[in-house]
């Protein structure tokens, strides 16, 4: 009889021909469990959506609470769910004027692909701008605002009119026109190995934006929900976007995303056509439920405010002659190294002694850190005790 790892080898899609094979039998707080009981300190969040940490007490409340009434109704849009009024109500009560009207999907691509429709039907122009080494999903539409071919050159033909600049570049943004339909770009960038603006960039892509017509798309799939230091990272910039965009950590665990535009913008789906965008799962209503916690518990809690603190902590322990430089925004880290070689080296060492890092898409020489919101000091301690520990071993 095939064992488990077998069959998950034989009968799962696999996405890379090396797949870590953690056999994972539970998960509590910030530390997964394999099958042996042996615990793993999870310093990635699930590549940010774990924020509260695995099996939050309030978010399982929550869930266990909408089983005992209805799981999916109907199509989304067309019935009055409790769970999605409240928690679209919830986030508009936390975001500026005018962003007020959320439409709820089930993963962050797809928050990306309702942005760019929202777009070209709301400017009546096709053309999308989006950054150099940008990662905004893996679908057609999402896929198709990547940069960097290695990842999509074998399912070209993509999306045509879609062009970049660069992030932090103020001539770039003259690439900005009257043709532009919208102009997507993470507030924090993740997998370019955690970039910030730099010199007002942000407010002048606002700006620019406003000055051809063309619709800001802020995505915050990985920066939202509470890890850079503010509910939104847009807050810190002195900025709103036109729409945003919403996923991983606003589900405590559970697969939810959302974009979110004025009234006047989101009105465009509902006619010319009719049911411009429709969705059969998005807006789940457990998968609200949790979101509904989640978001109750970062915005009643001191979580968000600790963020800043946690931030420091690391930076003030993980000193090593192999760090060449840390680059932060909260709790959204990335520590580069000399290589991938010893990236991809200290990321097994740190595995094989219980603390689960990664490196980025588009910079292979950084590790990843964006732990649970919920980390405490002793197991900050902890992380970067075993992260040292890795490097003096592979230096």
């Amino acid at each position: 009889m095939p064992n488990l790892r077998q069959l998950f080898l034989k009968h799962l899609a696999q996405t890379s021909e090396f797949p870590l094979m953690l056999e994972i039998e539970s998960a509590e707080g910030i530390y997964l469990f394999d099958k042996s009981g042996k615990s793993y300190i999870d310093l990635i969040s699930g590549i940010g959506v774990s924020s509260l940490g695995h099996r939050h007490p309030k978010v399982i409340d929550a869930i266990k609470n909408q089983l005992d009434k209805y799981l999916h109704t109907l199509v989304y849009g067309e019935f009055v769910l409790s769970p999605q009024v409240q928690l679209a109500t919830l986030i508009a009560e936390h975001l500026p004027d005018p962003l007020e009207s959320v439409y709820f999907v089930n993963s962050g691509s797809e928050a990306t692909e309702g942005a760019m429709k929202l777009a070209k039907r709301y400017t009546g122009r096709y053309e999308i701008i989006s950054c150099f080494d940008a990662y905004h999903g893996s679908t057609q539409g999402s896929a198709s605002l990547m940069s960097d071919t290695f990842f999509t050159q074998p399912f070209r033909p993509l999306l045509p009119g879609i062009r970049h600049i660069e992030f932090n570049n103020d001539v770039s943004l003259e690439k900005i026109t009257d043709k532009t339909a919208c102009v997507i770009v993470e507030t924090v960038r993740g997998e370019a190995g955690i970039q910030v603006s730099e010199n007002n960039y942000l407010k002048k892509l606002r700006a620019r934006c406003d000055e051809t017509g063309a619709l800001l798309v802020l995505d915050e799939i990985q920066a939202g929900c509470g890890r850079t230091g503010s509910l939104f990272a847009f807050e810190q910039y002195g900025i709103v976007p036109d729409i945003l965009l919403l996923a991983k950590g606003m589900g405590g665990g559970m697969p939810i995303g959302a974009f979110i535009a004025s009234k006047e913008i989101m009105k465009v789906l509902s006619f010319d056509p009719l049911l411009g965008h429709i969705t059969t799962f998005g807006g789940h209503p457990v998968c609200c439920a949790a979101s509904l916690a989640t978001l109750k518990e970062l915005t009643e809690s001191d979580l968000i405010s600790k963020v800043k603190e946690k931030e420091n902590l690391f930076l003030k322990l993980l000193i090593h002659p192999k760090i060449k430089e840390i680059r932060s925004a909260g709790l959204m880290m990335a520590v580069e190294l000399e290589s991938f070689d010893i990236v991809q080296a200290v990321i097994k060492d740190c595995l094989e002694n219980g603390l689960i890092t990664d490196w980025f898409l588009f910079n292979d020489r950084s590790l990843r850190i964006a732990p649970p919101l919920i980390i405490d000091e002793d197991q900050i301690k902890k992380s970067c005790s075993i992260i040292l520990n890795a490097l003096d071993n592979n230096a």
